[in-house]
């Protein structure tokens, strides 16, 4: 696995850029808020720069003159910029063209820094006869998004609810809360599926079809989040750099930071029941990257520094123990790390986790069940998987609300 620093990425590819399309009252601003951990409305940048003010942007939008190419920046993570195709639901053919040229410019862009890296198209399904729409399938029957994934969301889900209750009333009496629950359940999947929007995102048709697609519900509930949408996302990104871009920007889901830097962990410690070389220090470094907190504002050199420590820690009896104890103490390390950041600056955070972890019962269970992970041989995949869940259930415990 080729190495990525991610300030040089940031350098490279600036920040992570997406089109948010769907039709008014979809809940884009909102699963724009829930990705970028706040309430407050976006800033909002003309293509010189400049900023705009609320009230012209409002005035704009409601004569019609909205401008796809204006960019939506939220305070709390400007790393994430944000288009909106609002308008062309309505029927205007030449919001719909702005689109696709809009759409045309960015995949094709020269710069990296002007290409658009992910399309979110929102669906609602608060009206489960007319959930795929002519504006939809406008879209994904003429536009051509290339090499960029367009990930579906489903917006409003919970909306299948009440019509799914409404249908089978008379069936639910005198059965247990449990079984209510589940025939319910079956019965939203099937509403869904008489939708046929499935079937029409993915007719032969049409020239983009939706590289997979996620489903958010009671997004207005405040512990309600976007995770399965970034996860979703990452997934459906062909290029590593683009990836590392994604999950290093978000600060909203600490476990897909996980899953990445565990992929990178089992990489060389895959490969390491042979006899491979591998440079403890770059391979901690390598993990590091993929944690938000550890990007453009510390050194590569004092990050390796203050992870050292962690690769002196136990008996490591085997090249394949050694990579998998050091990195999952690396990656418990790091994500302790970035729920300091309140008292803390990021370095100071990182130097704190480590004292803590290397006097704590966590280092004696890392040294354990590193052994007991590597004695076994098995696939690539189900090496993540078993790591990923130990180190679920031995994480240094404390508030992971934010980061």
């Amino acid at each position: 696995m080729a190495t990525i620093d991610a300030q040089h990425l940031r350098e490279r590819i600036g920040r992570f850029r997406i089109l948010i399309i769907g039709r008014a009252n979809s809940g884009k601003t909102t699963i724009l808020q829930k990705i970028c951990n706040t309430t407050e409305d976006p800033e909002i940048y003309n293509t010189k720069g400049e900023k705009l003010d609320d009230t012209v942007v409002e005035s704009s939008i409601k004569r019609g003159n909205h401008d796809i190419k204006n960019e939506m920046v939220f305070k709390s993570n400007p790393g994430f910029v944000f288009h909106d195709s609002c308008g062309f639901e309505a029927g205007s053919e030449h919001e719909f063209e702005d689109m696709k040229n809009f759409i045309s410019e960015r995949v094709h862009a020269t710069k990296l820094e002007e290409r658009i890296h992910a399309i979110w198209y929102c669906i609602p399904m608060d009206n489960p006869s007319r959930t795929f729409q002519r504006s939809e399938e406008k879209f994904f029957i003429e536009c051509d998004t290339r090499h960029v994934p367009v990930v579906a969301v489903f917006t409003k889900f919970e909306a299948l609810r009440p019509v799914a209750f409404a249908e089978i009333k008379s069936q639910l009496k005198g059965l247990s809360t449990e079984e209510r629950s589940r025939r319910i359940a079956q019965r939203v999947e099937e509403v869904f599926m008489v939708t046929g929007v499935l079937d029409r995102l993915s007719d032969p048709k049409n020239r983009t079809r939706a590289k997979s697609h996620v489903r958010l519900q009671n997004m207005n509930q405040p512990n309600a989040n976007c995770d399965t949408l970034l996860e979703s996302t990452t997934f459906a990104l062909n290029d590593e750099e683009l990836r590392l871009c994604l999950v290093s920007t978000q600060q909203s889901n600490l476990e897909l930071c996980i899953k990445y830097a565990v992929a990178t962990l089992v990489h060389p410690a895959n490969r390491q029941f042979g006899s491979l070389r591998v440079e403890y220090e770059v391979y901690q470094y390598n993990i590091a990257r993929w944690f938000p907190h550890v990007k453009d504002n510390i050194w590569k050199d004092s990050i390796i520094r203050a992870l050292q420590p962690l690769a002196a820690k136990g008996s490591l009896f085997s090249a394949a123990n050694r990579l998998i104890q050091i990195g999952i103490a690396t990656i418990i390390v790091l994500e302790y790390s970035a729920c300091l950041l309140n008292n803390l600056d990021a370095l100071e955070g990182i130097d704190s986790a480590v004292d803590h972890y290397l006097n704590s019962p966590t280092a004696v269970a890392v040294e354990k069940g590193a052994k007991e992970i590597s004695r076994r041989r098995c696939t690539k995949e189900e090496l993540e998987k078993k790591i990923f869940e130990f180190i679920l259930e031995n994480r240094m415990r404390m508030s992971f609300a934010s980061f």
